[in-house]
């Protein structure tokens, strides 16, 4: 059996939900599918602070029993809200400490709300898990007011997979 890690950070809940469609497609494709939560122990409250801590590129702490080692996985799944142009800082954290993503499908998936930054975000993960060796990357943007919509979430993550 295939096994995917679908690996997200949520504040407000809409890149979660977008996970959670994402669970449910691959676990329809016979995939064995681990959710990894990331879950910041130094997060501000204020959406100010956290757009400001992603601008300038600044890393949260995480838990430490995240798994970083990706090697007993097929595919790999990143998501993330979009802040100020950039990443959530435990995305970016996770990303400059996780390791084994040589020769694997990347999905990377991306909930905004303005739409302001969206693609230098992908962008950015993209040049990231690309020069970590990833073999194929596929992006998904998903606005907020997308994500309660299942089908078109679906198509997104189906079309991606595709193109992929």
């Amino acid at each position: 059996m295939k096994k995917i890690a679908i690996i997200y950070y949520s504040f407000s809940g809409n890149t979660k939900s977008v996970a959670e469609i994402l669970k449910e497609i691959f676990e329809t494709r016979e995939y064995e599918v681990t959710m990894i939560s990331l879950e910041p122990v130094d997060e501000a409250t204020s959406f100010l602070k956290q757009a400001l801590r992603a601008f300038f590129k600044k890393k949260a702490a995480i838990r430490e029993d995240i798994v970083y080692n990706l090697s007993g996985f097929d595919m790999i799944a990143l998501g993330t809200p979009v802040w100020a142009f950039a990443m959530a800082p435990a995305m970016r954290t996770y990303l400059s400490s996780c390791r084994d993503i040589v020769g694997k499908n990347i999905l990377l998936f991306a909930t905004y709300g303005s739409g302001a930054g969206k693609d230098k975000c992908v962008n950015e993960m993209a040049d990231i898990v690309g020069s970590m060796g990833a073999l194929k990357i596929m992006p998904i943007l998903v606005q907020q007011n997308e994500v309660k919509n299942y089908r078109l979430v679906m198509d997104k993550v189906k079309r991606a997979l595709l193109n992929g």
